[in-house]
């Protein structure tokens, strides 16, 4: 039984040193003559994670956390490995990149700074350039040690001894996206990365065997690095059974999605996903000339996890793709958390996902997905909070998790961890991760219906928000999708009332230069019939805003909290009369 990952990567170097390990395609094109296709073999990462742990080691860092503001790439996965290798304790961030990242990336890269009291900064060359070159905004930087880690020669791994690490052991900080409240640093130790490689491998169906029967090709992956569901499936868990794993930037994802769909029909793996919105995007770009050429016969599982689920995204993914052979059984709902390292629910592999019908004020399209069983190892139980009860079968509650992938808490938060971690039913029945989504059990498998602190309560009925925006997105052709948010205020002229709902919503670039061509009161007034009609509701207030300017996090999610306070403070960046 291995006890780190470390211990797994000298395993898988010694097993097959030539083997390659990652492959990362950097334009995102498979066959692109001039970048070319970079790969690192088992045995040259394991030099390469070996002497960046040295060299961590020689610099006293043993303990201490360090900052990896790596762009995707094979770096970005040896310099992780060598913290491992130097029990550093690794903290994934998103490093700044574009005019429109570069705030926001500051703001976070302040706070994690500060919060995580990070002593040395892991980076390559040009992002470490970035920094100097806006130090201005970052004084920071003069208290920390800036490191290239291309600059580490592999000879320096000649001096790496073995540290002695133990399942209690803090493998790295998984900073939270914070949707709902400022990013917290779960504290992830080997021993619950390892439980989570059960949990994963078992979810979605790899073994030895399937690794084989691929030829080694576990994975394709555009997910960034820095974010849990990147980092701990298409890489520790294609590291964990000793696949190949084909990488490529989110960027060039989102530029053009169907290099997502080419490199799965080039590169033939069994294992592929990302969040919902992905496959819509795949969906628009679906011409008869790309389902024409691609082959897709080979993707087993194709995992739909990270924001909510919609049974008519997969309904017509499967039906579009079927002409390239995607198999509707592929589909693989799925649900999970950095507090739980990553996957507690998903599967199982080859059989299409279930649904449930959505009841009153529920899911615009009718039906809840699936996510799944429970993972290898893990307790789910659906709870009343106040009672500290488990809700009977079918019973919306608040989803609590329980096993050895459940993680400590949030470093250097106390208070945050006794909230959220250690909850216990009266029963009982105690060790339970409150993870404040909503959801019930149905035949064993979960269904995840919102985040309770983004629930809208109008008028005494639950309204999750993301139903609300997905109504927004279809209302009118201007509103962008994935760019909307919707939360309740105080009702301003009666205090009494309780809170009424409000929708801000970005618009596209050309719409938001017609301003006094009519445009905006048609798109409000289709807005406001649209929610109207689907869910009974009658707006306060719809705001449409400038594109790229809805509050985000680094993964993508929407805000709401965010931007639910620009809304309060007259900060968004509105358009029209």
């Amino acid at each position: 039984m291995f006890r780190s990952m470390v211990d797994v990567l000298a395993s898988q170097a010694a097993a097959h040193p030539a083997r390659t390990a990652f492959r990362f395609l950097a334009t995102g094109d498979v066959d692109d003559a001039g970048a070319g296709v970079a790969d690192v073999s088992y045995a040259a990462l394991d030099r390469r994670s070996r002497a960046i742990g040295a060299a961590l080691h020689e610099r006293g860092l043993a303990g201490a956390r360090a900052i990896l503001l790596h762009p995707p790439g094979l770096e970005f996965i040896a310099a992780y490995l060598g913290c491992l290798a130097a029990a550093t304790v690794a903290v994934p961030g998103l490093p700044p990149q574009g005019r429109v990242l570069k705030a926001r990336a500051v703001s976070r890269i302040r706070r994690m700074i500060a919060d995580a009291d990070a002593r040395v900064i892991l980076a390559t060359k040009p992002v470490i350039a970035a920094l100097d070159a806006i130090s201005e905004h970052l004084p920071e930087l003069d208290e920390i040690t800036c490191v290239a880690t291309e600059d580490i020669p592999d000879e320096a791994g000649g001096s790496w001894r073995a540290s002695d690490l133990t399942a209690d052991s803090i493998a790295f900080l998984q900073y939270t996206s914070g949707s709902t409240s400022a990013p917290r640093g779960v504290m992830v130790t080997h021993g619950n990365l390892m439980d989570n490689q059960v949990v994963l491998s078992r979810g979605m169906g790899h073994t030895p065997e399937i690794v084989e029967e691929y030829g080694g090709e576990l994975y394709v992956s555009w997910l960034p690095l820095y974010h849990d569901l990147g980092l701990i499936a298409p890489v520790l868990n294609n590291l964990y059974l000793g696949g190949t794993s084909t990488l490529f930037s989110p960027l060039h994802f989102l530029q053009k999605p169907e290099r997502w769909l080419t490199a799965l029909s080039r590169y033939r793996p069994h294992t592929s996903g990302g969040p919902n919105f992905a496959y819509e995007l795949c969906l628009r770009d679906a011409t008869p000339e790309l389902l024409g050429r691609l082959d897709l016969s080979r993707w087993r599982v194709a995992l739909n996890a990270a924001e909510p689920l919609r049974a008519g995204t997969l309904r017509r993914f499967a039906e579009t793709f079927a002409p390239a052979g995607f198999r509707p059984g592929a589909l693989h709902p799925g649900y999970g958390l950095a507090e739980a390292t990553l996957m507690v629910s998903g599967g199982p592999v080859g059989q299409e996902p279930r649904t449930a019908p959505a009841g009153d004020g529920a899911a615009a399209d009718g039906e809840w997905v699936s996510c799944g069983p429970p993972g290898a190892g893990l307790t789910v139980v659906i709870a009343d909070a106040a009672r500290r009860a488990e809700c009977p079968e079918g019973e919306v509650g608040e989803v609590w998790v329980a096993g050895a992938s459940v993680t400590q808490g949030y470093w250097r938060n106390a208070r945050a961890t006794r909230e959220v971690f250690g909850a216990s039913l009266a029963d009982g029945r105690g060790g339970f991760l409150r993870t404040g989504d909503l959801g019930f059990m149905r035949d064993g498998e979960l269904y995840v219906t919102g985040r309770q602190k983004d629930l809208l309560v109008i008028d005494g009925r639950n309204h999750y928000p993301q139903d609300i925006e997905l109504t927004v997105e279809s209302a009118h052709p201007a509103v962008r999708a994935g760019c909307v948010a919707a939360f309740s205020v105080a009702d301003e002229g009666d205090a009494t009332a309780g809170e009424r709902p409000v929708v801000v919503a970005e618009v596209a670039a050309a719409d938001a230069s017609a301003v006094g061509a009519g445009w905006h009161g048609e798109a409000e007034a289709a807005i406001r019939g649209a929610i109207g009609r689907a869910h009974g509701l009658a707006l306060a207030a719809v705001v449409l805003i400038e594109p790229g300017t809805v509050p985000k996090t680094s993964s993508g999610k929407i805000q709401r909290a965010a931007a639910r306070a620009a809304y309060l403070g007259g900060t968004l960046a509105a358009v029209g009369p």
